[in-house]
């Protein structure tokens, strides 16, 4: 195998037989008369020995050197990593076999700067979850015993713990969907978006929210074209998704990965929750002043929205981080066993401890900085969700509209961005550069080869995504009925609502999105593979690669470019 990405470059100098050195001689104006012998050497007449018969010949061109169609070969580009040179013929770990010639820690800024934010965020949650304990006889202990009329309390601490479990089971049916049933699962996630947002769309109207009603029911019409569109290209998709459910199930500790990275978000999760509420409960104001926490001044409208904002970002980063970092491990192990599993050592020893290693200290600041463009996006997003959501409250028909269009351009924005980060981070986990240079040459060499087109046709992106929204809401709609039946004090004129819903919605939305991140790793990480080198694929796996073509037969025109 070859292990060059330069060798998707095959520019020939022009073909035909070298021109000769004419040096400073010209040309004369017309040809000469021929001479009687014309192969007897004429020793003083300057004329190469070769025969011209015609200087006007259409296709000759006149040697110059300032000619200006005249194209010089592109530069060599810089060629990959070849990972087979230098390697033991076994017993190998993960760092030889994908070794950093100068190993450093790349974007360290970014990386320092998610700590300086996550010690911030855990001051801010101390400080707050303390006060509420201090207080909690007047925030009650249950749904129903709270004074509390003016802010979040334990009610909303009830529901939330609801929709973490909603949001697990959920999360985990749907991993196992995608396990055991490819192609089911692609067509199960369509429809059942489609269902959902149309069912939901129809409830809201009948209680007369309509603004909210026509929101999901748009949805639903875009959910219906969309996967309209989608039908002709599920049977590629699903070949991929089988391919790395087989990779995943022989190799390394992939599940696990996911296992680990889903209940630590939903821990992280639990304690955002803790913290927002108590975030209401130590800050908001209350006209009638029986807010105890505030007995001692310091509660204000603006220190609650600033707080909230503040630990919502640090959720969004910190929930990014942990799931970009499963990304760039798994993509470690599925990039073993692209280059080294049918080679005479097999897979690399230790390759999802050492691809989890190399996440967590080199690549960490480039981990830190790609989550973080990913948290200000999502940022905007939320703010739009609820604003929107408020609007569909308030009976704002065209401004929850509007509003709505605006997230879907904000989404749209969201998915771009997401699916330059993760293929950047494929690149990551095997070169360890830093965030700029691993996104710039990954998508170069993947446009160049023409696994781009590839990319754009598999559906494991926008499936994925739907599935996590799916998840995200039915944790939102969870959130409204659970507000509709308990219908607790301080929610009793829907001031609350908007906002609750939106945060239920984030954390189903993270969560899902986390259990399925090793599933979408796969595929990402294989396409990148075959970009790099695709003689690996067409060698050592011609299986796959003849099933490819068959499905798909575009790719031979990439691999072969």
């Amino acid at each position: 195998m070859s292990g060059q990405a330069a060798s998707y470059y095959n520019e020939g100098l022009p073909q035909g037989r070298p021109q000769p050195n004419y040096g400073n001689y010209q040309q004369p104006n017309a040809p000469p008369a021929p001479y009687p012998q014309p192969n007897y050497p004429q020793p003083n007449y300057p004329q190469p020995n070769y025969q011209q018969p015609n200087y006007q010949q259409p296709n000759y061109q006149q040697p110059s050197y300032q000619q200006p169609t005249y194209q010089q070969p592109p530069p060599e580009p810089k060629p990959a990593p070849q990972y087979h040179q230098n390697v033991p013929e076994s017993g190998y770990n993960f760092d030889q076999a994908f070794k950093i010639e100068k190993p450093k820690w790349n974007d360290l800024w970014a990386g320092l700067l998610l700590i300086a934010v996550f010690l911030g965020y855990a001051a801010v949650s101390g400080l707050t979850i303390h006060k509420y304990a201090t207080d909690k006889g007047f925030n009650g202990g249950g749904i129903y015993d709270s004074v509390n009329d003016f802010s979040l309390d334990t009610n909303t601490l009830v529901l939330f713990v609801f929709v973490l479990v909603v949001a697990l089971v959920l999360s985990f049916l749907y991993f196992m969907g995608a396990r055991h049933f490819t192609k089911t699962f692609i067509w199960a996630t369509g429809i059942l978006n489609i269902v959902f947002a149309l069912a939901t769309g129809i409830y809201y109207i009948a209680r007369k929210q309509y603004g909210g009603g026509i929101v999901f029911l748009l949805f639903g019409v875009f959910a219906i074209i969309c996967f309209i569109s989608w039908i002709p290209r599920i049977p590629f998709t699903a070949f991929m998704l089988q391919t790395a459910m087989d990779v995943a199930r022989g190799y390394g500790h992939i599940f696990l990965v996911s296992a680990i990275g889903g209940i630590v978000t939903v821990a992280f999760a639990a304690w955002f929750s803790v913290t927002m509420v108590s975030i209401y409960v130590a800050y908001e104001p209350d006209s009638s002043g029986t807010n105890p926490s505030c007995a001692n001044g310091g509660c204000s409208r603006a220190k609650v929205i600033g707080l909230v904002v503040y630990v919502t970002f640090a959720m969004y980063w910190v929930s990014e981080w942990i799931k970009n970092t499963v990304h760039t491990t798994v993509a470690g192990v599925y990039g073993s066993w692209y280059f080294f599993s049918k080679s005479a050592g097999g897979m690399p020893k230790g390759s999802t401890r050492g691809a989890f290693r190399r996440a967590t200290t080199y690549s960490f600041g480039s981990i830190s900085f790609g989550s973080l463009i990913i948290a200000v996006i999502n940022m905007l997003r939320q703010a739009c969700s609820i604003a929107q959501r408020h609007e569909a409250a308030e009976g704002n028909m065209i401004s929850s509209i509007c509003l709505w269009v605006l997230g879907c351009f904000i989404s749209l924005l969201d998915w771009l961005v997401t699916l330059f980060n993760r293929y950047a981070f494929c690149h990551i986990a095997l070169y360890g550069k830093a965030y700029i240079p691993a996104a710039k040459d990954t998508w170069a060499m993947m446009r160049d080869r023409g696994i781009d087109a590839l990319v754009q046709d598999c559906l494991m992106g926008p499936v994925l995504t739907m599935g996590s929204t799916f998840v995200a809401y039915v944790c939102a709609l969870l959130a409204y009925l659970y507000l509709q039946f308990t219908n607790p004090a301080y929610n009793r004129d829907g001031n609350f609502t908007a906002v609750i819903m939106a945060f239920a919605f984030l954390i189903g939305l993270q969560i899902c999105q986390i259990f399925m991140t090793p599933i979408g790793s796969g595929v990402e990480t294989i396409f990148v593979a075959m970009a790099w080198d695709p003689d690996v694929m067409i060698n050592d796996h011609p299986d796959i690669y003849h099933k490819l073509v068959q499905l798909y037969p575009k790719v031979q025109q990439a691999v072969h470019a």
